[in-house]
């Protein structure tokens, strides 16, 4: 099985950066299973939804080819693992730009005259890492974390129909977390395939290799 893992973050040498590698470390231990790492930061990504997109929202004409670059790259993963700094208790502009801009109408959904809602990634297994400064008595005391998992995991993935299999925070970054939250991502990559779910949406194990 595949994954694609999108990191955002200025600086290759961040945390960030460190927990998408170890992530992808995790998911390839075991041999069975490959990942690709899309550093949309490096990439030059422009998050900016343009005249283009909108056209495209309208089903006027084609999406512009940067986004179908995206969307193939996803059509091609069995997880999508997005990893991220938390800015202002939310994505970073570019990460949610890129959200803005690849899940499209015709694609992440269907979006009909009467507003009836087609949902199109329901194949999709999605794992969310959001690292955070703060620790997590500040996050359960301002209501933080229960604001972004409606947001985010119910808010973008639930509409389009993805299912989001994990949604963690690795917090207190800048006091002495930061090292085992390497650790972390490793073993939250180690079980990324560790677990299947049937066509009915019931989990099970999925199969080891006797």
């Amino acid at each position: 099985m595949h994954a694609l893992i999108v990191v955002s973050h200025p600086d290759p040498q961040s945390l960030t950066h460190a927990v998408a590698r170890s992530f992808a470390e995790g998911v390839a231990a075991s041999g069975e299973h490959t990942t690709e790492i899309a550093d949309i930061a490096a990439e030059g990504f422009d998050p900016a939804f343009n005249q283009a997109d909108r056209s495209a929202y309208f089903l006027q004409k084609p999406l512009p080819s940067d986004i179908l670059r995206e969307q193939e790259r996803i059509d091609r993963a069995d997880a999508l693992v997005l990893v991220y700094p938390i800015y202002w208790w939310s994505f970073p502009g570019q990460l949610k730009g890129w959200i803005d801009r690849v899940f499209s109408n015709g694609w992440a959904y269907d979006e009909a005259p009467d507003g009836t809602l087609g949902k199109r990634l329901g194949r999709l297994a999605v794992h969310l890492i959001g690292i955070g400064g703060a620790d997590g008595g500040t996050y359960a005391r301002h209501g933080y974390e229960k604001a972004m998992r409606t947001q985010i995991d119910h808010g973008i993935f639930d509409f389009c129909g993805a299912r989001v299999v994990a949604s963690e925070f690795l917090l207190d970054v800048n006091g002495t977390a930061a090292p085992p939250h390497i650790v972390t991502a490793r073993t939250l990559g180690g079980n990324v395939f560790a677990r299947a779910v049937s066509a009915s949406g019931e989990r099970v194990e999925a199969e080891q290799p006797g």
